[in-house]
């Protein structure tokens, strides 16, 4: 049961920052080359297909390095779980604010979006981090196994 949770956890990590880190470094930068109004259009559908798949990510993560913690009586797989499931409060509490700007059919003017764009691509990076802290926490876990 513990190698099930561990690998879950491991799994979970790694398709979180792999599809953050992506964002981060591909997508959002190619879109905000295209100028803020088309870039926040892209952002909207690009956002609403991606949230629910890294919010999915980041939950599997987070109960599953705790299980296994629990299971293994190693803390290290809860200290990975609760890193890269911190995402989750943070986007709700920190990024989402400019997230519900940039998705608003109010409009906006270049300026202003221009601005909540790289505000919310700053505030990614930070999400690209703990997927990635966290993942190599849960694989140093992994191998003092």
């Amino acid at each position: 049961m513990a190698i099930a949770f561990e690998a879950l956890a491991i799994a979970g990590a790694a398709l979180f920052a792999a599809w953050a880190l992506y964002v981060s470094l591909v997508e959002h930068p190619a879109r905000m080359e295209t100028g803020p109004a088309a870039a926040r259009i892209a952002f909207r559908s690009s956002y609403r297909r991606a949230a629910p798949w890294q919010a999915a990510f980041a939950s599997l993560t987070f109960a599953s390095g705790l299980a296994a913690a629990l299971v293994t009586s190693a803390w290290a797989w809860a200290l990975g779980g609760v890193v890269v499931g911190a995402a989750v409060p943070f986007t709700l509490l920190v990024v989402m604010p400019t997230t519900r700007r940039l998705l608003a059919s109010a409009p906006l003017d270049d300026r202003d979006a221009g601005a909540l764009l790289r505000r919310w691509g700053h505030l990614h990076w930070i999400r690209s981090g703990l997927g990635a802290g966290g993942l190599v926490v849960l694989l140093l876990a992994a191998h003092l196994r």
